[in-house]
């Protein structure tokens, strides 16, 4: 009878024990109605454009606070692993970062939805460089401190004698730099990256692909129920469905998928020699979009040569037919200046002709792509893109079907007939690709030139 009542006590003790809850991180969240991020400066994480908020990863996690109807407060991290720490001590809600973390560093972690993949690959300076296999190369090797890179050397190159160091000092676009600058002879990097980077150090070679099809996702603290995670599933899923992931990811990754050396090298040399001639005029006469929009459009009509002739007989900076030369006042297309005028005056009306409901940055492609082969045969792809329930106000959808319009399948259906569609789809984004190189370029001037009057010379002094 003793012992049955010593068992009783023990079971009443147990089952009395308080059972350990999870955090409801999310009722937190919407308590304090803000949602906190961890993330980087970086082209496709955050950076100021014109001092307002951009990225890739901006636009999504603004977009999640919006969809929790909360504001959005942004933590930036110069260090990963201090960002890991501010998750884990709940300083932070989630991470959203494109820094390529070592899989033993997020483990502890929930890990959201996937929501974009890329390679890591291995980068050389050279665009002459072959293929070669990491364990066969020669020459300095840097790397970040705890990124997937040095994790995968570690595991799969440790016994050889690799010349490799982590670094940091150095963020993943400042080692690409130093390659191009032949100060480190290889990097390992993200694949979105390298390409990015390569509009403005078109050198950059990648010689090597260690690990592909690699998934990048959110991070989440760990002791937390799953409310957090059923909400971001469902954020995710709503922008699946509603196309808005596929416009952010064409935004900022499809027009740097193929990068043309000796294109892109030309371009930058002409930025240097020739841009200078004509820069306040593409600058005077910008109106919705920034000048540097309008010279991308413009080398990409005639290289930024005033006297240009098509065979077609369109002339000038900006190609301008003799019709289209007379609706916007231009007597001389061969004119440098009357030229530009009259280009971003038609450019601008054809923005303006669209439907107010395309907004920026579909607005612009469509313009360009309508700049290249007309309004009318934009239509009748934009018709075609609605007949197959897609959306004909997204760039992601129509462009699928511009190049269709060389079909007589195809263009039977329409009303303007036969175009060359996937023409126009390759010059818009080349355009794009001008657009963001001539960017880079000029935010490096202008920082070049806030160093120098920080320091105390002037230009003319170098």
């Amino acid at each position: 009878m003793q012992n049955l009542l010593v068992f009783l006590t023990l079971i009443f003790l147990v089952s009395c024990k308080p059972v350990e809850t999870k955090d409801n991180e999310l009722v937190n969240i919407l308590q304090k109605q803000k949602l906190t991020v961890g993330t980087e400066y970086g082209g496709h994480s955050y950076f100021l454009r014109d001092l307002n908020p951009a990225g890739f990863e901006y636009e999504l996690i603004q977009g999640f606070a919006d969809f929790l109807n909360v504001e959005l407060s942004v933590k930036i991290f110069s260090q990963p692993e201090a960002m890991l720490k501010a998750l884990e001590s709940k300083e932070i809600d989630l991470v959203a970062s494109q820094f390529l973390f070592a899989p033993y560093q997020t483990s502890k972690f929930k890990k959201g939805p996937t929501y974009q993949y890329f390679d890591l690959v291995l980068v050389s300076h050279n665009p002459d460089h072959p293929k070669v296999k990491v364990p066969n190369i020669s020459g300095s090797l840097w790397l970040q401190k705890d990124s997937y890179a040095s994790y995968i050397l570690k595991e799969k190159f440790l016994k050889n004698d690799l010349n490799w160091q982590t670094h940091t000092d150095f963020d993943a676009a400042e080692l690409l730099s130093l390659v191009a600058s032949k100060d480190v002879d290889y990097t390992i990097t993200d694949s979105l990256l390298l390409n990015k980077t390569k509009l403005a150090i078109p050198e950059l070679k990648e010689v090597d692909t260690l690990a592909d099809q690699l998934e990048r996702r959110w991070l989440l603290e760990p002791n937390q129920d799953g409310a957090l995670m059923g909400a971001l599933l469902e954020y995710f899923g709503t922008l699946q469905a509603s196309g808005q992931l596929a416009i952010l990811q064409d935004k900022y990754f499809s027009h740097i998928a193929k990068i043309d050396y000796v294109d892109i090298r030309e371009f930058i040399k002409s930025i240097e020699t020739t841009l200078p001639k004509y820069r306040k005029w593409f600058n005077e006469y910008a109106t919705e979009v920034d000048w540097t929009l309008l010279a991308a459009l413009s080398y990409q009509e005639s290289h930024w040569d005033p006297k240009a002739v098509s065979p077609t007989g369109v002339r000038g900076l900006m190609m301008l037919t003799q019709p289209t030369a007379k609706e916007v006042g231009v007597t001389r297309r061969t004119d440098a200046q009357e030229s530009i005028r009259g280009g971003a005056i038609y450019f601008q009306r054809l923005y303006n002709r669209l439907p107010a409901r395309i907004t920026k940055p579909d607005r612009i492609y469509f313009a360009l792509a309508a700049y290249n082969l007309g309004l009318g045969h934009l239509e009748d792809a934009r018709v075609l893109t609605q007949r197959a329930g897609l959306n004909p106000d997204y760039w992601v959808d129509v462009k699928q079907f511009l190049p269709l319009l060389v079909k007589k399948k195809y263009y039977d259906q329409t009303r303007y007939g036969f175009a060359r569609g996937d023409v126009a789809v390759l010059y818009v984004e080349n355009i794009r690709r001008y657009y963001e190189s001539l960017e880079y370029i000029i935010a490096q001037e202008e920082l070049l030139k806030i160093t120098l009057k920080e320091t105390g010379y002037e230009e003319n002094e170098l």
